[in-house]
């Protein structure tokens, strides 16, 4: 039997790493873009934030156009248009100075909006990859290997960023060189990938028969289920809501991190190149280990609320315990090492919130209903940057922290009432129109 959903399983890891090294770089840029254009923090947030418009925008359509016109054409056009945007941020600022009556601000809003509507199919198209080309008890995992982007990504971020405006002198250089990578990056993923394992030359027959015959789990059909009815889930509409809040932590890490130690603790690039990878280090071996821990309760249990439920809401509680801690504590060491658990904590149930779309919807709109549930999730993409410098601005860091972990607790409680094992299906009608049945 040929392996090559592996090697898929890696690919879609490559894609999703650049995808997130390329939107957190303005991050490690922030402190001399607001100096050149004589930016404030509340401004700077705005800056940080405009990003998660168009993500929140692109997640959403995302879904839908690969459930329509399948998942490769559609990462192949955001990934080109990701990276050649990445690229034309470099003169973000003058283009809002030429063209929008002087405003440096403006020029990067429309930018970063186009940028994050191109970034953010990415994960919708992830999910619906894994749905087609892993085994159910191999799906933890898979999702986990996708989702490690996340954490390395973030981790990485900070010797590339730090690194290039180093060795350049300018940030504007930064961004030109990490559009190009990502170009790359494209063409290799244009050679290799293929929407599902039917399609892909190197697959053998029992390669095929076997990724089939083990997702029985899944419900297969050919008609799609329309949008609305993933709001008549309870389980799909919680799993947004503690996914919202998952990446609100998220984001707040990746805007502010960088920001909160230069000012707190003083750090200038060459040690924050270094310092702002620990906070990611726990969470990049434990986003893996999440995988591989629901398989097993899984495995072992065979019950969905064991694996779902009750893993995710203990690991968000003690996510919520590290970062109401950050305030308590005094020295740098001690923050950034409440920082780097309460991380841990809340990476490990990552894949649950991608795992719990495939556990309850057909193949036929996982694509779809991931895309609504990244949409409404990456609303924080917008509200997190904001509500962060607003807070810190009149707060201070402190409270930014103390509503960080107020997000973790509502996470917890979403996750501790979803319903994975009740599935939706579209071959009972009532009136013409699909209700839910259950298992």
């Amino acid at each position: 039997m040929t392996t090559v959903r592996y090697r898929i399983f890696g690919l879609m890891l490559l894609v999703a790493l650049v995808n997130y090294i390329d939107r957190g770089a303005l991050s490690f840029a922030a402190t001399a873009i607001a100096q050149h254009y004589s930016l404030t923090r509340v401004e700077l947030g705005a800056l940080l934030s405009y990003f998660g418009i168009g993500y929140l925008l692109g997640s959403l359509c995302g879904g839908f156009l690969a459930d329509r016109y399948g998942t490769r054409r559609v990462w192949l056009i955001a990934g080109i248009s990701w990276s050649c945007l990445e690229a034309l941020t470099a003169w973000a600022g003058e283009l809002g100075i030429t063209v929008f009556g002087g405003s440096a601000l403006l020029g990067f809003a429309v930018l970063r909006i186009l940028f994050g509507f191109s970034e953010g199919p990415a994960y919708a198209l992830m999910n619906k990859t894994v749905a087609y080309w892993a085994p159910d008890h191999e799906r933890g995992t898979a999702l986990s290997v996708g989702l490690l982007s996340t954490q390395i990504g973030a981790m990485l971020t900070a010797p590339i960023a730090v690194g290039l405006l180093l060795l350049t002198g300018r940030w504007q250089s930064m961004f030109i060189v990490l559009g190009g990578c990502s170009l790359l990056v494209m063409v290799l993923f244009a050679r290799f990938f293929r929407d599902t394992p039917q399609q892909h030359p190197e697959v053998n027959v029992a390669e095929r028969r076997y990724i089939a015959d083990h997702q029985q789990s899944q419900c297969e059909s050919g008609t799609k289920l329309p949008w609305w009815r993933f709001f008549t889930s309870r389980t799909l509409v919680c799993n947004a809501l503690g996914y919202f809040s998952f990446l609100y932590i998220t984001f707040t890490l990746v805007t502010w991190m960088p920001k909160y130690l230069q000012d707190t603790f003083h750090y200038d690039l060459h040690a924050l190149w270094y310092v702002a990878m620990i906070p990611w280090s726990g969470a990049a071996i434990t986003v893996l280990c999440g995988g591989r821990i629901t398989d097993f309760l899984l495995t072992r249990f065979h019950r969905l609320r064991i694996a779902r439920n009750a893993f995710a809401a203990t690991s968000l509680a003690c996510a919520a315990v590290c970062f109401i801690a950050i305030p308590f504590v005094d020295s740098a060491a001690a923050v950034i090492a409440l920082m780097t658990l309460g991380n841990a904590f809340n990476a490990l149930v990552n894949n649950i919130y991608w795992s719990v779309v495939i556990d309850v919807t057909p193949k036929s709109s996982v694509g779809t209903f991931s895309g609504i549930t990244l949409a409404i999730a990456n609303s924080s993409a917008i509200l997190s940057p904001v509500l962060c410098g607003w807070l810190a601005q009149y707060y201070g860091y402190n409270t930014m922290f103390l509503v960080t972990g107020a997000f973790a607790i509502v996470s917890m409680c979403a996750m501790a009432v979803i319903q994975p094992e009740k599935r939706l299906h579209d071959d009972e009608t009532i009136s013409g129109t699909t209700v839910v049945s259950t298992q």
